[in-house]
């Protein structure tokens, strides 16, 4: 499992022209799920993401996670994050979690984000969404189960 973590100051997604979820200043997300994960896994990222200290203090020291920094979360399923690309020129997907495992554990890592009392919005699994958002930083960190 993947989870590509963005530090911004506002983020959103979109399905059909309509938001689906929107935060402002926090992380947005992007998970890829891969053949073999677990629910161990998917709590193990979650509760790394919300523990992580990418959020600068007065000296400008990433010394603060998104909790301390009273910032939100945007999770979006993103599977293309675990394609294969060392050979070829066109990405290879079969590393990529079945569908429906794949849901049940970004539904895990979002319920476990969310046991940490923040505040979690989310794109809609496996639909074609619209992300925009405005990276702070920019800082950006991938983190593996």
């Amino acid at each position: 499992m993947k989870a590509l973590l963005q530090r911004v100051t506002a983020a959103k997604v979109e399905v059909a022209g309509s938001v689906v979820g929107e935060i402002g200043g926090g992380l947005l997300v992007l998970l890829g799920v891969e053949k073999g994960d677990d629910i161990a896994q998917a709590e193990q990222l979650a509760s790394k993401t919300a523990k992580y200290r990418i959020f600068s203090d007065a000296d400008g020291k990433m010394n603060f996670n998104v909790q301390q920094v009273e910032g939100s979360i945007l999770v979006v399923s993103q599977f293309t994050l675990v394609a294969e690309t060392r050979k070829g020129n066109r990405p290879s997907f079969t590393s990529a979690g079945a569908p429906d495992i794949s849901k049940a554990l970004y539904l895990a890592f979002i319920d476990q984000l969310r046991s940490f009392k923040l505040t979690v919005a989310t794109g809609e699994f496996g639909a074609d969404m619209k992300v925009s958002l405005t990276n702070d930083g920019p800082v950006t960190f991938m983190l593996e189960s």
